[in-house]
C-alpha cells in the first residue's frame, strides 16, 4: 500500500496536489485530525488491497490538533505501517501573492500580518519538514509541472531529487531574474540578431540553434557550466536547498540564451535531475518590433 501524508505551507499548493493525486488513483482525505491517522491507516490496511493508494492532508489548519502528528507518526512506526511524507513549500513572495489573488486569509494571520504568519508557520512545520521523504518547492511550478513532479515521485518511479532546478533564459535589457541563484552571461557569443534571416526567429528553432552552437566557444561554455553544476547540485542537496534557479542571459533573451539554456536543460535532464525550463523574454523583442 502507498500511504502518503501531504503537508507543508499554506498557499504552497496542497489543494492542487490532492487533485493531482486523485487523478492518479489515490483515495484522498483533506484536513484529517492527526490523532486519527493510525486508526484510519489500520482501516485502510484491512481492505485487503481494495484501497491501496491513500493520501491525507495534515497542516496547521488543525490548530492544536496538529501537535498530535508526531505521536501518530510514532504509532504508525510501531504498528509497522509504511508511509511517506510529501512536504510542499514556496517562497514568501509567492505565498503572499497567492493569498492576495485568492482573497483568503492565512490561517495564522489573525492580526493581519501575513509575513509574520508565514514565518510562524515555517517554524512550526520545521520538524515535520526535516522528516519529509519528498520536498517540492512550487514557487515556479505550473499546475501541469506540479502534476509531472507528482507522477515522477509516485507513478513513474524515476529518480527524484528534493532539489528542483529551473533553467531560465532572459534578456539583460529586461533585467536579471530576481529569484536567480546563479547567472551566466552568454553575450560573448556571436549574435544571430544581426544575421540575415535569423533576427525574427528564436533559439528554439533549428537554424538559430545551429548558428549558435557552431562556435567552439559555445560548446566549451556548455561543457564547463555542466561540469560546475554537477559539482554544485549534490552539495546543494546536502545543504538542504530545495530550489535552484539558473539564469542564462543574452541581450534580448530570444536567441543565444535560449539555445544555451536548452542545451543545459537537456544535459541535466539526461543526468536524471529534476529540471524545468523557462524562456522568460523569448517574445519580448517580437512585441517591440510590432510596436
Amino acid at each position: 500500500m502507498q500511504f502518503v501524508i501531504v503537508t507543508g505551507l499554506s498557499g504552497a499548493g496542497k489543494t492542487q496536489t490532492i487533485r493531482c493525486l486523485e487523478d492518479i488513483g489515490y483515495f484522498c482525505v483533506d484536513n484529517l485530525p492527526p490523532a486519527l491517522i493510525p486508526k484510519f491507516a489500520e482501516i485502510c490496511y484491512q481492505t485487503a488491497g481494495r484501497v491501496d493508494k491513500i493520501a491525507i492532508v495534515i497542516d496547521i489548519r488543525g490548530g492544536k490538533f496538529f501537535d498530535d502528528l508526531f505521536q501518530s507518526l510514532k504509532t504508525l512506526n510501531n504498528m509497522g505501517y509504511d508511509y511517506q511524507i510529501l512536504f510542499l513549500e514556496a517562497s514568501d513572495e509567492v505565498i503572499v501573492k497567492r493569498f492576495k489573488e485568492s482573497r483568503r486569509n492565512h490561517p495564522l494571520a489573525s492580526g493581519g500580518d501575513i509575513m509574520k504568519a508565514i514565518q510562524d508557520e515555517r517554524d512550526r512545520l520545521s520538524e515535520v519538514k526535516s522528516k519529509a521523504d519528498h520536498i517540492v518547492d512550487t514557487s515556479n511550478l505550473t499546475t501541469r509541472q506540479l502534476r509531472e513532479e507528482l507522477q515522477r515521485i509516485f507513478v513513474i518511479g524515476e529518480k527524484f531529487e528534493s532539489l528542483v532546478i529551473t533553467i531560465m533564459s532572459f534578456g539583460f535589457k529586461y533585467g536579471i531574474p530576481l529569484d536567480a541563484d546563479l547567472v551566466f552571461d552568454v553575450r560573448f557569443l556571436p549574435n544571430p540578431y544581426y544575421v540575415e534571416g535569423l533576427k525574427k526567429h528564436s533559439g528554439n528553432e533549428y537554424n538559430v540553434k545551429e548558428y549558435v552552437l557552431k562556435w567552439p566557444e559555445a560548446t566549451e561554455f556548455i561543457n564547463k557550466v555542466n561540469d560546475l553544476l554537477e559539482f554544485l547540485i549534490p552539495n546543494y542537496i546536502k545543504e538542504g536547498k530545495s530550489r535552484l534557479v539558473i539564469g542564462i542571459g543574452c541581450t534580448g533573451g530570444r536567441h543565444r540564451s535560449v539555445v544555451i539554456a536548452n542545451a543545459i536543460y537537456e544535459s541535466l535532464k539526461k543526468n536524471e535531475h529534476t529540471v524545468l525550463i523557462n524562456h522568460r523574454d523569448i517574445v519580448q523583442d517580437v512585441v517591440e518590433d510590432v510596436k
